[in-house]
């Protein structure tokens, strides 16, 4: 079958099964989290735990706010270690980074903590027993918690439909974003790309008039900027599909489907 052929019958189906999915689908549907944590009870300083995390998974344990929090709590329900090591440190220079350099914006310091005591605790040590933060030497071994990324910015660019097979492949989909939680983790990972948008799992079928997300997930919640995500697309082109702005407010926008660009992937 030659390839337009091809993509245009893959289309149909997909428009097939999606449409017969948003009738199914359920707002509201629960929420994952960005990240999957990963327990090694395995006694090591803090830089041969965050080199351990990155050869196996993605880096040592990244906590952004109180449900991620809650998330490492559950990881450590069943442990009998009394702290393990996260992936804050401060090195030299008195401001407390994650291992892969953001800033701290949540934190979840022990009473009287940081204090640095002695002068050369610059690395973050985390309690079982109720999931607050010390500073520790960093010399000190525990074991510790890493994490690997659900979602995955794919700094290839491609057309929508080489967008979605890429992700099917080595992936699970496209990204759904099915609520204001989900959109602040695509924001956060759509800031690093190369390209002014970043594709989304979210279609639209001429023939229907409607947007649905490939993965099933019914549109319950939108992100859409100005002038965008009507149900009368101009389809005299072809078809749309969605995107995220890399900067600014991040919004969604309609696209040509034929556009190349970087995208994101789930691993959930």
């Amino acid at each position: 079958m030659p390839r337009g052929e091809q993509n245009q019958h893959q289309d149909m189906a997909l428009k097939s099964v999606s449409f017969m999915f948003l009738f199914s689908a359920v707002c509201g549907a629960s929420l994952y989290p960005p990240y999957k944590y990963h327990f090694v009870n395995e006694n090591k300083s803090w830089t041969k735990a965050q080199s351990y995390c990155r050869q196996k998974y993605t880096d040592l344990a990244t906590v952004s706010n109180m449900e991620e929090m809650k998330n490492l709590n559950t990881t450590l329900k069943d442990k009998t270690t009394s702290s393990v090591w996260i992936g804050l440190n401060r090195g030299n220079t008195g401001r407390w980074l994650w291992s892969l350099g953001d800033s701290d914006l949540y934190r979840n310091w022990a009473v009287v903590e940081p204090n640095n005591k002695f002068g050369q605790e610059y690395c973050v040590e985390m309690y079982r027993r109720d999931g607050t933060w010390n500073d520790n030497t960093c010399d000190n071994v525990f074991s510790f918690l890493c994490y690997d990324d659900k979602l995955v910015l794919v700094n290839m660019t491609l057309t929508w439909w080489g967008a979605l097979r890429y992700c099917r492949e080595n992936h699970r989909d496209l990204v759904s974003v099915h609520s204001e939680e989900v959109q602040s983790w695509v924001m956060k990972v759509a800031q690093k790309a190369s390209t002014d948008h970043v594709w989304l799992g979210l279609r639209h079928t001429c023939r229907q008039g409607f947007w649905f997300w490939v993965s099933g997930f019914a549109i319950c919640y939108q992100n859409w900027a100005l002038g965008n995500g009507t149900g009368g697309e101009d389809c005299g082109s072809g078809e749309r599909s969605g995107a995220v702005e890399s900067s600014g407010a991040q919004q969604w926008v309609s696209l040509p489907e034929t556009k190349t660009l970087n995208f994101i992937c789930t691993n959930y």
